[in-house]
């Protein structure tokens, strides 16, 4: 079996290879009629906003650190298996078409998105199990099964999610929050919804069985929160999941970042990957107009009129804008704010198959709210925990070798600002620990295991420039959101915007996509003369 650090990459596809700048065919020499833009950080918010740039009329260049595009959304290759490395549950896919239609394409064209259902399978200790359908008929069937008393009671909490959905996600998912007057103007509407109450507490209201509070309330997980502390305003998750169902894109995430990159050449762009940024410096030419100078580790450096940055957003202001007095004010403010949990990550694969897996599957440890409070405000790395188990060959066999099955596992775990584990100790037992527990599930798990590495919080910081480990940025509460979450055009940095899970409306994928969204539409406006 490889170790973590013995683990080697198979043969690489095309987007592997991309060890150079690339330029599309269509390229124009150098000019643009808009300006020049550049984008740190080819994560989904990164891709999403380099596209829409791009297809604007702006000479975009993107620069990634890494030897591939895609961010949080590597990929890694070993002996026939592919681990998609980071989101691996792809939602509200019109968010995604729609980058297609802004360069004038059509996603089924060039990614295939497959269908998951159930959604998710939820499993407990005590035996109780739920398969989370986006089908309505088969999920009131699961409630019924668990809790026939709570059917009615879910009927109400679906009509609430809808209602957030509407308000949350359609209204307000791409509209950025610059002015406070933008809170004032939407806060009625925030209250009606009782924005203040968690998405746990919400939940409570319509269902009284705990394994169904804990089935419709462990979504802001997914996106780095606390169910007990994140806004009910996201149960627009569940109606978001019920709309449009859930997806997995044949070939793996990094596929869908494959396409995704193709798009940006296609359209003419520029991406630079093992390029990282070492600091950019902010100056006036001699019109008096801002430019911002990107010096990478290679030692060159390039001028540009605008930087959206998809890079973790404190590692935006402290590195990469550290010499600039409101690169160090924003860096003060960042600091005292509450940051996501970090994850472990374990990726292996197996020499055989399971029966009855699901694709997702979340299994509930013993405790729910206890183990949440130790994660979450916890200095320790608690003895137990729940896990997420992602299983992508249920729904494409060919992320495995024949007759193999590919996995990742996470834990959520406390980040590094809070909790002083050493990583590099507890890694490998901790892992084993979790294996141990997963053969509940998976009998003979471990003497199949053929690959086996991992990703620890010290990984999030050392590679991701994740600012304490945290694995979604900005934790998102009530008080970081909408106007109290960091800015997506920058109000200390003249010409800085700012994509990724850091900034509004926040993490998942499309999340982070209607960033982008959100933040380009800022950008037109501010080019506006140039673009007309």
């Amino acid at each position: 079996m490889n170790s973590n650090s013995s683990l080697k990459d198979a043969p690489l596809s095309r987007i592997d290879n991309l060890r150079t700048p690339l330029r599309a065919k269509n390229r124009s020499n150098g000019l643009s009629r808009c300006g020049r833009a550049a984008v740190i950080g080819s994560g989904f918010g990164g891709l999403a906003a380099a596209i829409r740039l791009q297809a604007m009329g702006f000479e975009t260049v993107c620069y990634e650190g890494r030897d591939k595009a895609g961010g949080r959304a590597y990929v890694y290759r070993d002996a026939g298996f592919t681990f998609d490395a980071g989101p691996t549950v792809i939602t509200a896919p019109h968010c995604l078409e729609e980058l297609f239609e802004v360069g004038g394409e059509s996603m089924s064209d060039h990614v295939e998105l497959i269908p998951v259902d159930p959604m998710y399978r939820l499993q407990w200790p005590d035996g109780t199990h739920f398969d989370y359908s986006s089908n309505e008929s088969l999920l009131l069937d699961e409630i019924r099964r668990c809790s026939p008393g709570d059917v009615e009671g879910y009927h109400r909490f679906a009509a609430y999610t809808k209602k957030v959905f509407e308000k949350g996600y359609m209204e307000l998912g791409a509209t950025p929050f610059l002015n406070f007057r933008d809170m004032i103007r939407c806060a009625p509407d925030l209250m009606k919804l009782r924005a203040d109450r968690s998405v746990y507490s919400a939940v409570s209201r319509f269902v009284k069985d705990e394994h169904l509070r804990q089935a419709f309330s462990f979504h802001p997980l997914l996106v780095g929160g606390n169910p007990m502390q994140t806004s009910s305003i996201y149960t627009l998750i569940h109606w978001i999941e019920r709309k449009w169902g859930v997806f997995f894109p044949r070939g793996g995430t990094g596929a869908l970042v494959e396409a995704l990159v193709g798009l940006f050449q296609r359209l003419g762009g520029e991406i630079r990957l093992e390029t990282p940024v070492e600091k950019i410096l902010v100056k006036n030419d001699q019109r008096g107009r801002t430019k911002h100078e990107v010096y990478d580790q290679h030692g060159e450096h390039e001028s540009f009129d605008l930087v959206v940055s998809n890079a973790d957003i404190h590692h935006t202001y402290s590195r990469l804008y550290g010499d600039h007095l409101g690169g160090r004010a924003m860096t003060r403010k960042l600091e005292k704010m509450d940051w996501s949990m970090s994850l472990f990550v374990m990726y292996f694969g197996t020499n055989r198959r399971y029966n009855n897996l699901a694709h997702h599957t979340i299994l509930f440890g013993q405790r729910y709210q206890g183990l949440l409070r130790d994660i979450f405000h916890g200095s320790t790395l608690p003895n137990d925990f729940s896990l997420y188990l992602h299983a992508p060959t249920v729904s494409d066999p060919e992320m495995a070798p024949p007759g193999g099955e590919a996995f990742y596992v996470l834990s959520p775990v406390p980040h590094l600002g809070r909790a002083n584990i050493d990583w590099d100790q507890v890694a490998q037992t901790y892992g084993d620990a979790i294996l141990e527990s997963l053969e509940t599930h998976l009998p003979g798990l471990r003497q199949s295991i053929v690959t086996r590495r991992h990703f620890t919080p010290v990984d999030f910081r050392d590679q991701l420039n994740a600012y304490h480990g945290s694995a979604f940025s900005v934790a998102p509460k009530l008080t970081q959101s909408a106007y109290f979450r960091p800015h997506n055009k920058s109000e200390k940095v003249t010409g800085l915007y700012i994509v990724g899970s850091g900034t509004h409306p926040g993490a998942g994928v499309p999340g982070v996509v209607n960033t982008a969204k959100a933040t380009v539409g800022i950008i037109a406006q501010d080019f506006a003369e140039v673009l007309r």
